[in-house]
């Protein structure tokens, strides 16, 4: 072959090559920008405003949050939505907002929710704190019954009458553990002290949340918790603090320490974010299932404190530590040293400790968990029973 047309056979093949790898690297990067332009819309729905600083408040953090993390995520969310309106806004949603993924976030929200998987079974539905699934409808929760025990065995130390109040929301399955993980947490310090309950029938009022406080103060109660979506119980625990009538507090759902930084002495937060992030990233991905997620501290749903920077007010911290009590697992240990090895146990996967551990008794006199036996997630998840250190009868459901 002549020199000319060897060069020329070179040049052709170099053409060739680079042709070819150019035309595999314009397809590669023609599919990393289809699947780079593909979008996730997610609407929220929320029981309360997202001012309430508690429930809906840390659940729009946590949808902030996400959208941050993924630029795919767009979101959109309607505040102090009736449960009874809930299927009108998924509507809405759906319809002409063209969400792909619709959140529901009370358990007041959930046959609406399934109802709406019927309706619409391209779109998929997140339920919180429900337990039923479809197709299309899967189910979530970051549970706070073992920071609810972590703050009663505080309670237990500080209260000076043996008398507890706890301000109550509505008498489903989530507020009777609380309450009884509470009281748990209390008898194992104290089993003089009784736990006293008000109802508010309210998710988010503040009103009826500071006349139920008042109320049980008034009856001799100097330690409160409760399960309401505003800050009105600490303001009340701070307000007779500073007359000199000390009043333990513990935050709930958000960082609520600001509002009594004389009576919260601890509490239970909520990170929505973490498990928002999942959900969202597994949808956009194609993982998603409707499996329900039940996260505890060990998935890092839940942390305990008034506020994220501090698990118990420094204020407090002395008073703990003078406090011993006898414990078969550590022998003599002050509550403040208890409280942190009992939240490290937790915080372990698998859990080393569980509160829900037999014998529980309610305050019927029935065994509701035998001892020895621990308490499975479908008992917790069904729990309608007050424990036996719970001085009020349960409600009347008709």
């Amino acid at each position: 072959m002549k020199p000319g047309k060897r060069i020329s056979t070179v040049i052709i093949v170099l053409i060739a090559v680079f042709s070819l790898a150019l035309i595999t690297g314009c397809s590669k990067a023609a599919k990393e920008d289809t699947a780079a332009e593909k979008k996730i819309k997610a609407g929220f729905v929320y029981v309360g405003p997202i001012g309430d600083y508690g429930f809906s408040h840390a659940h729009d953090v946590g949808r902030k949050y996400a959208e941050s993390k993924f630029p795919w995520l767009e979101t959109l969310y309607v505040e102090s939505v009736a449960e009874s309106d809930s299927l009108r806004i998924i509507d809405r949603f759906v319809q002409e907002e063209k969400c792909d993924v619709v959140f529901t976030t009370s358990f007041g929200y959930m046959d609406d929710t399934i109802k709406a998987g019927e309706k619409y079974p391209d779109t998929k539905f997140m339920h919180c704190s429900g337990f039923k699934q479809s197709a299309n409808v899967g189910t979530y929760f970051g549970d706070l019954y073992q920071m609810y025990y972590l703050n009663g065995l505080m309670a237990a130390a500080l209260t000076k009458s043996d008398k507890i109040g706890y301000v109550a929301a509505f008498p489903i399955p989530e507020l009777y553990r609380h309450i009884a993980a509470f009281a748990i947490g209390i008898k194992e310090i104290n089993p003089k002290a009784k736990v006293y309950v008000k109802w508010t029938y309210a998710w988010y009022g503040p009103d009826k949340a500071r006349e139920a406080a008042e109320a049980l103060i008034a009856e001799g109660c100097d330690t409160l918790a409760f399960t309401e979506d505003t800050p009105a119980v600490i303001e009340v625990g701070q307000e007779h603090t500073e007359k000199g009538n000390q009043i333990y507090t513990f935050s709930h759902y958000s960082p609520m320490q600001e509002y009594g930084k004389d009576s919260v002495v601890s509490g239970q937060l909520a990170d929505w974010g973490v498990m928002y992030e999942k959900i969202l990233k597994d949808i956009h991905d194609g993982t998603w299932t409707n499996e329900d997620l039940w996260w505890l501290v060990a998935e890092k749903a839940v942390a305990l404190g008034g506020t994220f920077d501090e698990k118990i007010n420094a204020k407090f911290v002395d008073d703990l530590q003078a406090v011993k009590t006898q414990s078969k697992e550590f022998g003599e240990i002050s509550i403040y040293d208890l409280v942190e090895k009992r939240l490290a146990q937790m915080e372990k996967s698998p859990v080393e400790f569980e509160p829900f551990t037999g014998p529980i008794v309610d305050n019927e006199g029935n065994v509701q968990i035998k001892a020895g036996e621990k308490g499975d997630k479908a008992h917790l998840l069904n729990i309608m029973y007050f424990t036996d250190n719970v001085a009020s009868k349960l409600p009347k459901t008709n």
